[in-house]
């Protein structure tokens, strides 16, 4: 019996090892529909909200209140009822913690904060909403105007574009050949762009952590997309397919073990900060694994058969 089942995994294995190595083209369509998706939804947000991600206060400007409170309470209850004060602005409430337990609430609203009376009634407000006279309370408030949330944003964008940019300079330069060059540089714009896509369906507002992790993502995904396209170019020793299965090896090692790390973060930080920078990590790395092992691999094949019709040996 166990010999049978032996047998049924190896049977699985080199079916599906198969379908990999024969089948490459065909799935390309995985990736590509990824990134089609992603765009469409990216295309939705721009069309229905003006933007192209949901922002927090330090990225278009607004008001953070941090009030001490040990006590459990329903974030969303909290955010509709302040909501009903604000129809025009968007509210955001989530809890504070440490070791697990509560100890605040930290709620953010994009008003107006040197305007007096909009800031007092957002303090009243929050005040109704948790039961609780403010000025008894040590909170804490934090204005960003729109002007520098909005210079904020702009130069993370600026400085997300240049890293970019000098990233596929520095491929093209490399390797010296456009289309696996352009392989690499279009894995990086996939994990981008379909991390930016799920963050915006699950309603993620972004703040300039998420821009560094957007960076980050950036040499996250290079990387396996270097390792991969070096050794099936630059390496000479077994088939082509040898070389991939060697980077597929090593490359999803590293990827995998990020990711277990990355989920691990995920369960011990009470940071919104880092939690956030974890998740956007953890989409992108999984986004990843599609576009380089099929996306990548699938155009860098093509390449090299192609080279190889005209006589071109790699």
């Amino acid at each position: 019996m166990e010999q049978k089942t032996i047998e049924q995994k190896k049977s699985v294995k080199s079916a599906l090892f198969e379908v990999y190595d024969k089948k490459y083209k065909l799935l390309l369509i995985i990736p590509f529909i990824m990134l089609f998706l992603a765009l469409i939804q990216i295309g939705y947000q721009v069309y229905t909200t003006g933007d192209f991600m949901q922002k927090e206060v330090s990225l278009k400007g607004g008001v953070t209140v941090t009030i001490p409170y040990d006590k459990h309470v329903d974030t969303i209850q909290i955010e509709k009822q302040i909501s009903s004060q604000f129809p025009g602005n968007d509210i955001s409430v989530r809890t504070l913690r440490s070791t697990g337990a509560v100890v605040g609430i930290i709620v953010e609203a994009d008003i107006e904060g040197n305007d007096k009376a909009q800031a007092d009634k957002l303090l009243d407000s929050i005040g109704d909403a948790l039961k609780t006279d403010l000025s008894k309370v040590d909170y804490g408030i934090e204005i960003i105007g729109s002007s520098l949330g909005a210079s904020f944003f702009r130069e993370s964008l600026i400085a997300l574009a240049v890293a970019f940019l000098f990233m596929g300079l520095v491929v093209f330069i490399y390797f010296r050949t456009f289309i696996p060059s352009a392989a690499v540089i279009l894995a990086a714009f996939s994990d981008i762009a379909v991390a930016l896509a799920v963050m915006n369906m699950f309603d993620v507002r972004i703040g300039t952590a998420g821009i560094a992790a957007f960076l980050m993502l950036i040499g996250y995904s290079v990387d396996t997309d270097i390792l991969l396209t070096v050794r099936v170019l630059k390496r000479k020793e077994g088939t082509v397919m040898d070389r991939i299965i060697s980077s597929i090896k090593t490359g999803m090692t590293m990827t995998i073990t990020a990711i277990i790390s990355i989920i691990v973060a995920l369960a011990v930080t009470q940071s919104e900060v880092i939690r956030q920078i974890m998740l956007i990590l953890l989409i992108g790395l999984i986004a990843d694994i599609f576009n380089t092992w099929i996306q990548n691999v699938g155009l860098l094949r093509i390449y090299v058969e192609k080279k190889a019709k005209k006589g071109i040996h790699i």
